[in-house]
């Protein structure tokens, strides 16, 4: 645990809250303190949710430090059964009520006894995980007791579906575009004639858990949620699942064929006949979507060798470094990713597509890291898009954490055919092209000269005089930030803390020698 103003993955709580808040008719109760209960106004503003975000806080105040919670927290509980008459009740501590030691799963076994609701405590290590990790093991954990259930009340034995059909694991709420995503599989699946059985947890029952092993298989579109799920349902139940992101143009295809795979174990017995997929991952790649047709453009071929980075979850960051490198033709300088309990996976994913992996969740190392490699654009989170404007490098956003216009209003997935015209208009939409600020520069836009001489890094002491300040707003802006980080390198190699115009015409004699 440590202080931080900036975390790429919230702590453990938060990602129990999400899966909960996910389903349909499953309310959560937080055992917390005023300040970590503000969970509820991030998903209502940011998931521009109509109705109450179904979370409660059991507060811990001055009377639960000095005598315990008592009968607060099953109050709490068996009050909500009654109000709100859910499925199922939650219950988390945070990473700071779980310092008093109570005996969390007492309060739930007596809760239970009274309510008509299922009630579970999270089984999240609040200390050694956080919300990802933690998302992924509470949405396994649900699945599991509900799993569990069905077959004590012996109405699990239900055969798979005559047609091929597919489970979508992990589509959960502030998700980066989960729901355009979820919207773009499922047309996917139904072109190629597959039944999506259930999704979760966005929007499932808990109820209907219980059907997930009628599925042929299981698809998981992120690592991040619902691998543990898959890899539970593949052990106790045989089913197989397909991990591979279809996002861009040959995952998507390796994606389809992987699916495909799993579903001709069964076809010949329940269809009579294999399937082929082969015509449509053609016709798609081909006449349908617009990203290949662009990789072969002029306009794609400007952004050939340019040098980009690449930092986010894994799924994303992994899967964006191989379009890039593989399909555009650009130059991954670096690749990293904050998920430093998947590091190897990631590592594994990126070889051969990047020339440097970071693997950290510092923001001050990522962006000491943009600062020396100097890209052209950067693709990266909603702090890599504040460390881009710093350093006046374009930045398109790939991956969580976001701000609210992230969570756009219009169809905007990054998976599937659609996703990949998507991130083909990201990606050439993030460079700047030297004509276009060549340009502005000429015509008067938005580049209104302002030289920016604050150093990315908190310690750099390192100040522009006046004189060196006007000689730099003379600069075409299309350079200028470039000329602009040469010269402080340069000062700083050298030991200089202050910039004057004669420290620029040596910093540049230096990088011309």
């Amino acid at each position: 645990m440590k202080i931080a103003y900036w975390m790429y993955a919230g702590p453990a709580h938060i990602g129990t809250l999400r899966v909960a808040s996910s389903f349909k008719n499953v309310h959560a109760i937080m055992h917390a303190p005023l300040g970590d209960d503000y969970f509820n106004v991030m998903r209502s503003m940011l998931e521009r949710e109509r109705d109450f975000t179904p979370v409660t806080a059991s507060i811990v105040d001055r009377h639960v430090l000095a005598r315990g919670s008592q009968e607060k927290v099953v109050e709490n509980i068996t009050r909500k059964d009654k109000e709100e008459r859910p499925d199922l009740i939650v219950l988390t501590p945070t990473c700071t009520s779980s310092i008093l030691q109570e005996d969390l799963q007492n309060f739930v076994d007596r809760a239970a006894m009274t309510s008509q609701s299922d009630v579970i405590l999270a089984d999240v290590n609040h200390y050694r995980v956080n919300e990802l990790q933690a998302a992924d093991r509470t949405l396994e954990q649900v699945v599991r007791y509900y799993l569990d259930k069905a077959h004590r009340q012996e109405s699990l034995n239900q055969p798979i579906t005559e047609v091929p059909s597919v489970n979508i694991i992990g589509m959960f709420t502030l998700g980066f575009h989960n729901q355009h995503d979820c919207r773009e599989l499922k047309r996917l699946l139904q072109d190629l004639g597959i039944k999506v059985n259930e999704v979760i947890p966005e929007g499932g029952s808990v109820e209907n858990l219980r059907n997930l092993p009628k599925a042929w298989l299981n698809l998981v579109p992120y690592r991040e949620v619902g691998l543990m799920t898959a890899l539970y349902l593949e052990k106790e139940f045989g089913m197989p699942y397909v991990a591979t992101t279809p996002m861009g143009i040959v995952d998507t295809a390796k994606c389809i064929r992987e699916i495909q795979h799993h579903i001709n174990k069964w076809a010949p017995i329940l269809l009579g006949k294999l399937v082929d997929y082969e015509e449509y991952i053609d016709q798609q790649t081909r006449f349908v979507s617009q990203a290949a047709w662009f990789s072969r453009s002029i306009d794609c071929q400007n952004l050939t060798g340019k040098k980009a980075v690449v930092f986010g979850d894994t799924t994303h960051a992994a899967a964006m470094t191989k379009i890039l490198a593989r399909e555009m033709g650009v130059y991954v300088v670096c690749a990293g990713t904050y998920c430093k309990h998947d590091a190897e996976w990631f590592k594994d994913q990126v070889q051969g597509f990047c020339d440097e992996v970071l693997i950290t969740d510092d923001h001050t190392e990522v962006g000491d890291m943009i600062a020396r490699v100097e890209p052209s654009a950067i693709f990266g989170s909603q702090m890599e898009r504040h460390i881009g404007k710093r350093l006046d490098i374009p930045c398109g956003v790939i991956s969580a954490p976001v701000h609210i216009q992230n969570f756009p209003l219009g169809y905007r997935p990054f998976l599937g055919y659609e996703g990949t015209n998507q991130i083909a208009d990201l990606v050439y939409n993030s460079f700047t092209l030297g004509m276009e600020d060549h340009l502005l520069e000429i015509f008067g836009g938005h580049d209104t000269k302002e030289v920016i001489t604050k150093a990315l890094s908190t310690d750099s002491d390192l100040t522009w005089d006046t004189e060196s300040q006007a000689e730099l707003s003379k600069i075409p802006g299309f350079v200028r930030g470039k000329i602009k980080r040469n010269t402080e390198k340069f000062a700083r190699q050298n030991g200089m803390s202050k910039i004057t115009v004669e420290v620029m015409y040596a910093a540049k004699e230096a990088l011309n020698a």
